[in-house]
């Protein structure tokens, strides 16, 4: 699919549709340059039509049906509330269809030439489609993402599946193993056992292993509660039958299998070796500050440049590498890069906090929060981190809407704000963004609404 009319010289070609790669795009488009975006599957990349979206709207349907199941105790009596597993997903791919749509339009409307193709480097200006079309370039942005990496003895087939087809569904699994315990494998596992699935993890050590063991705790007395059964220290030997042979010698029921162990750089068939770009030891795009690799006029961002992972680094890194393409004298220097889990409670992270020599955290429980008391849901708290002086060094937020509350965090710790700039904030009441509030007041040694002890 081609929109526009094709210049004989492209200013800018991005290879990858992915948040990272449509917004610069979008970006450079708005600065005047020519350009030709190529993606080989959906415009959105995995962001939009395999992963964040259908994700989090699988987990709000879970949730409204979790929530309905629990409403007695609110006097709302709701009886055999059932789940159609067809309906549930026509509409999560209705949204990523809606989304991808909205991306098609930006495009059109900013007059970027989209190719529906994959794309090589055959020199350091030039790059061959699939469809027969080679692009000539002045400058390119490297933004092909990641791909899931398979376990060997577990390849992928119809019952082995990897994040993207299981959020791809349109039935509802009995039995669900999920190899490897990092955040996709607690919110797809947290999904699916509100949804009915009866569903096991399989840790190599535990649950959310590099994660505040605080926060951790109350997600897995949460998944206890709802049947997940975490096998932490053990691996997988094998599977037949629809049954997982574990290194500690057990066994488990699993109509699918889904293996969630991380995600590996795509840069495969991409000819770099044709520029003089290079990759790391593990195989990402090497940049500098600027998101420049050693080839100067190319660019890389998102997932194949590194860790994190997430989907609104590589928005951002995506704006600033089309303004550092452009010409313009800007770096990626950002201080922070916010994290959420969708897991029940929310984790949300933006900085440290670690406690260490000169760094003091405080801790305010949602127990003592009004909206949490109202809404019966306590099971949550807010951690920050301050230096001698009193300057925010991180902030972790498990809550219902930790997710919303943690830009402000993030906004925080990027303009260098202190204790008292969020305690002196008027946070609107009743809401649980006080307890954001709450805890920087108890750092201060000012605590409200709860009591620390003298």
């Amino acid at each position: 699919m081609v929109m526009g009319e094709l210049p004989e010289n492209i200013d800018l070609a991005v290879i990858g549709g992915g948040v990272g790669g449509y917004v610069a795009a979008i970006r450079a488009a708005e600065l005047g340059m020519s350009v030709a975006l190529v993606e080989k599957e959906k415009l959105g990349g995995h962001c939009l039509n395999y992963a964040c979206i259908p994700s989090k709207t699988l987990i709000h349907i879970s949730n409204i049906l979790e929530e309905i199941k629990d409403s007695e105790k609110f006097g709302i009596h709701v009886d055999n509330a059932t789940v159609d597993a067809k309906k549930m997903y026509d509409w999560r791919i209705n949204v990523s269809k809606k989304l991808e749509e909205g991306v098609a339009f930006l495009c059109k409307a900013h007059k970027i030439d989209v190719f529906k193709a994959a794309a090589a480097f055959i020199g350091p200006n030039a790059l061959q489609l699939t469809d027969g079309i080679t692009l000539n370039f002045k400058k390119a942005i490297i933004a092909t993402g990641s791909t899931p990496i398979e376990l060997k003895g577990f390849e992928f087939n119809d019952r082995i599946i990897d994040y993207k087809k299981a959020l791809m569904l349109d039935y509802m699994p009995e039995s669900m193993a999920i190899i490897g315990a990092g955040y996709v494998a607690v919110e797809i596992g947290t999904l699916y056992a509100k949804l009915g699935t009866k569903v096991a993890i399989i840790a190599r050590s535990d649950v959310l292993s590099r994660f505040d063991r605080d926060a951790v705790n109350l997600v897995k007395k949460r998944m206890d509660s709802l049947g997940i059964v975490v096998h932490a220290n053990t691996s997988p030997v094998s599977y037949s039958d629809k049954k997982i042979t574990l290194s500690d010698g057990s066994a488990i029921d699993a109509e699918i299998v889904v293996v969630a162990i991380g995600l590996r750089p795509y840069t495969d068939n991409l000819g770099i070796e044709k520029t003089s770009a290079k990759l790391n030891e593990k195989g990402f795009v090497v940049v500098d500050k600027r998101l420049a690799t050693d080839d100067k006029n190319i660019f890389a961002v998102g997932d194949v440049i590194g860790e994190p992972m997430l989907a609104h680094k590589a928005i951002r890194q995506g704006i600033v590498a089309a303004e550092a393409a452009y010409g313009m004298p800007t770096e990626y220097d950002n201080i922070v890069v916010p994290s959420v889990i969708f897991s029940d409670p929310e984790i949300a992270m933006a900085g440290s906090i670690e406690e260490k020599a000169g760094i003091t955290v405080t801790k305010f429980p949602l127990s003592a929060l009004g909206r949490g008391i109202a809404l019966d849901n306590t099971n949550g708290f807010v951690k920050i981190a301050s230096n001698q002086d009193g300057l925010i060094e991180g902030i972790e937020i498990v809550a219902p809407d930790a997710n919303a509350m943690i830009a402000e965090a993030a906004l925080a710790i990027e303009m260098g704000a202190y204790l008292d700039d969020i305690a002196n904030t008027i946070h609107p009441h009743p809401t649980f963004s006080e307890a954001v509030q709450e805890a920087a007041e108890a750092a201060l040694g000012r605590p409200v609404h709860f009591f620390y002890g003298k």
